[in-house]
């Protein structure tokens, strides 16, 4: 079978002959109906060296993933073939407190994870190929009705990330709040519609494209606007001089960082959630009292059955653009280029 591979870091995908897997005992075979094309992906074919992360290339891109069970291993139940599934990408040792609670990002019991800190698409093969092998059954995630495999793919990253990152915000999220997002790209899109149907919070949307803010009109925030150095005032004046209770950062770097500071508010959060490699100072008087700051990676498994739910319900849809596997380079060039709104979904 055909798939897209990253050979060795700093390099580009190409597309190789691979052998089709087999599952052994507890694992599953998925026959792929979608795989997102993450921007964290160009990060790995551009920015990564070896021995900076635990585990490295070569590998099958893709880690946004969604399709039927093809083929069951041994000792699997309460799946079949042919049931639509989503597949949950981090995949720790199963075992440790974290895991079991459904929280692989944060596994700890790295030496006995499939690949440390990582999962199919991310040191283990994902699934811009025609089939792929999910190690355990409880990876995988049954769709509700009226959800297809090709929706729901992107879904399992470019939504359960902002959805997480969200949801720990519930608290400061009541009627008379505001949220503010920036970078309305593939999570960001996501984070709106996120904020729209879990909570009453009045959004506020910031990205450099003109694109870009459309969308996030479309999606329903309540201000629009591009950065600059007034863009902290405008949202302060937004908010009657309070500033923002959550910022939602989905670029993060130094710039992003900055006005997300800026324009919180005391007692607020600030969650870094792009790998835009910027960094904030922090000092006594360089941010408001209390403001929270804090990275995330990713979801839970238990939150990604509430995303497609919420999905199935008509509540979240990704903005996407598909592409056959024999045009899954092009792809990352385009979103390379910022030439993508929303994402990218590849269909083997």
């Amino acid at each position: 079978m055909k798939a897209l591979r990253l050979l060795e870091w700093k390099s580009e995908p190409v597309l190789v002959d691979v052998a089709e897997p087999r599952p052994g005992h507890g694992q599953v075979v998925v026959r792929i109906g979608g795989a997102g094309a993450c921007h964290s992906d160009l990060h790995l074919m551009h920015d990564f060296a070896a021995g900076q992360l635990p585990w490295g290339p070569p590998f099958t891109l893709g880690h946004e993933n969604a399709g039927w069970v093809h083929a069951l291993g041994e000792g699997v139940t309460g799946l079949e073939p042919g049931q639509a599934v989503a597949v949950y990408g981090p995949w720790g040792c199963g075992t440790c407190p974290r895991c079991q609670a459904g929280a692989d990002t944060y596994c700890e019991n790295l030496a006995a994870a499939p690949v440390p800190g990582g999962g199919g698409g991310l040191g283990l093969d994902g699934g811009m190929a025609e089939f792929m092998l999910v190690p355990a059954a409880r990876h995988l995630v049954p769709l509700p009705a009226g959800l297809d495999p090709v929706t729901a793919a992107p879904l399992t990253d470019a939504a359960l990330t902002p959805y997480h990152a969200v949801r720990r915000a519930w608290p400061k999220l009541p009627p008379g709040s505001t949220a503010v997002v920036i970078g309305v790209g593939g999570l960001g899109h996501l984070a709106i519609q996120i904020l729209k149907a879990t909570t009453a919070a009045r959004i506020v949307a910031v990205d450099t494209r003109a694109d870009a803010r459309a969308l996030a009109t479309d999606e329903g925030a309540d201000l629009v606007l591009a950065p600059g150095e007034a863009g902290a005032d405008v949202i302060r004046d937004f908010t009657g001089g309070r500033g923002a209770d959550v910022v939602l950062d989905c670029v993060g770097n130094d710039a992003t960082l900055a006005l997300g500071a800026a324009c919180a508010r005391t007692l607020g959060e600030l969650t870094i959630i792009g790998l835009g490699g910027g960094t904030l100072p922090v000092s006594f008087f360089g941010l408001p009292y209390e403001l929270s700051v804090q990275t995330t990676y990713w979801g839970t498994r238990p939150e990604l059955v509430e995303v497609l739910d919420l999905a199935s319900r008509g509540l979240l849809r990704a903005m996407a653009t598909a592409f056959p596997l024999s045009e899954a380079p092009e792809a990352y060039h385009r979103l390379a280029a910022g030439e993508l709104v929303g994402r990218a979904v590849i269909t083997p």
